[in-house]
């Protein structure tokens, strides 16, 4: 299925830096557009601070996303996550790429350098460009989470 060329900001840590130049390549290849956040070496980095430029990106170009990579994926989409409207789904093959579009509407796609082969990540990166949110009954619970659906100990 072939869908209108999107737009996708880029980012990790040190550990996701080697894979940052092929995800690049994947993404112009499958035609698309792709702005670098950084790093722009593989010093070390705190996760947190390329999460939060990643998200910041996305949220202030509405239609675009995100391709976030720390070295197993679950630091960064935890920081990016932290950003209200936010959807950053940590991805592992091509059916959870695909369906955190569906049915999440996640704007941020996360994995990890050393969890994941390039294989792997060609696919995911064109099932989750490819597939648009279902809405219906996923929007309502969309809704939920961005209204807030944590709950927590009364500590008053």
């Amino acid at each position: 299925m072939a869908n209108k060329a999107k737009k996708f900001y880029i980012a990790t840590d040190h550990a996701g830096y080697a894979l940052k130049a092929f995800v690049k390549d994947v993404v112009t290849t499958l035609g698309h557009e792709i702005i670098d956040l950084g790093p722009d070496s593989a010093d070390r980095v705190d996760y947190p601070d390329y999460a939060r430029k990643c998200a910041e990106a996305v949220l202030a170009d509405e239609g675009s996303f995100g391709i976030l990579i720390c070295g197993t994926g679950i630091g960064i989409s935890i920081a990016a996550n932290k950003i209200q409207g936010i959807r950053a789904a940590l991805c592992h093959d091509h059916y959870t790429a695909k369906l955190t579009r569906l049915h999440n509407d996640a704007n941020i796609l996360c994995f990890g350098e050393r969890v994941v082969g390039k294989g792997v990540i060609i696919d995911m990166i064109e099932a989750f460009a490819e597939t648009e949110f279902e809405g219906g009954r996923h929007a309502n619970r969309v809704a939920k989470i961005e209204g807030g659906c944590s709950f927590g100990a009364d500590l008053g």
